[in-house]
């Protein structure tokens, strides 16, 4: 990848939060952005009129363009788009997920596979577009936005939710070591809980059973509170903008020097400390087992 040209970025989830945050944030760095999201020509027309504005106004490249990470043909087309276009594609940034909150025993399993479809499974649909091409150039990075509530504190009534991103952060670090010998590189930014900023927690899907919600009426006040006990740890400096941020330093490092992990915690969850001590642990074992070679992106032809 040619730093001093600016990569070529695919932003996931880019009608909102991180993801618009970021999209704006990777174009003012010089990078290519294709900010995608669904349904441009209907309930995303405004967000996607905004962005252009904003690459208009500063001379930014910056394009929104379609993409539905529940369809595997959407997401074809959107990576073949780019690359029709740029004559290739450099970073995908894995970021377009879905927050639920409710008991547990509320979701109806398709309820919570639906969860799945797009925080886990969505990610693969993307990668099975975007990796072809990345692969027959032996450059490449996958940058995920994970979650603190995978190694860190996080409260009840996110159990679909937090499974998905624990999925998700599992089959990236495992795919991480697939595609290393490709030239392709991995890194993972670590967002902790924000309830200012982004439209997660007004945005949260429920459960529909509301009877065996019902039934947990004895705790059901605290779910109610879950927001406010959040903002309540949360100082008045914390914004999402700090990941964005986070996400253009990493895109604009030259291939090789990325950080794998890099946590942004204003919560203090306790995530940043669990992840120190679970990437030794995770170096040392692929040392122990002789693959020392899968944890640096390197391309051999």
């Amino acid at each position: 990848m040619d730093k001093k040209e600016g990569n070529v970025v695919l932003v996931t989830g880019a009608s909102s939060g991180i993801g618009y945050l970021s999209a704006k944030s990777l174009a003012a760095k010089g990078h290519t952005v294709y900010a995608s999201m669904r349904d441009i020509g209907g309930r995303n027309a405004r967000k996607a009129e905004e962005l252009c504005d904003y690459a208009e106004a500063h001379g930014y490249t910056l394009r929104p363009i379609e993409l539905d990470v529940l369809s595997q043909t959407s997401a074809d087309q959107a990576v073949r788009t780019i690359v029709e276009e740029q004559g290739r594609l450099d970073v995908v940034m894995h970021n377009a997920g879905h927050l639920v909150v409710g008991v547990v025993e509320a979701y109806t399993p398709q309820e919570i596979m639906n969860v799945f479809e797009t925080n886990v499974l969505g990610s693969q649909r993307v990668n099975r577009a975007a990796l072809p091409y990345m692969r027959a150039r032996q450059s490449g990075l996958l940058l995920w936005i994970s979650s603190t509530t995978v190694r860190g504190g996080f409260p009840p009534f996110l159990g679909p939710y937090v499974a998905a991103k624990a999925a998700m952060d599992s089959l990236a670090q495992s795919m991480a070591y697939e595609v290393a010998k490709f030239g392709i590189e991995t890194s993972f930014v670590v967002p902790g809980a924000f309830t200012k900023g982004t439209s997660h927690f007004p945005n949260a899907g429920r459960p529909q059973d509301d009877a065996t919600s019902a039934e947990y009426e004895r705790i059901n006040g605290l779910l109610e509170e879950v927001g406010a006990r959040l903002s309540d740890l949360t100082p008045p400096e914390a914004d999402p903008q700090a990941v964005a941020d986070e996400v253009a330093r990493i895109v604009s490092l030259p291939a090789g020097s990325r950080p794998a992990r890099a946590v942004i915690d204003f919560v203090n969850d306790g995530a940043e400390e669990v992840t120190e001590l679970s990437e030794k642990v995770r170096i040392e074992f692929i040392r122990r087992i002789g693959l020392d070679d899968l944890l640096t992106a390197s391309a051999s032809m």
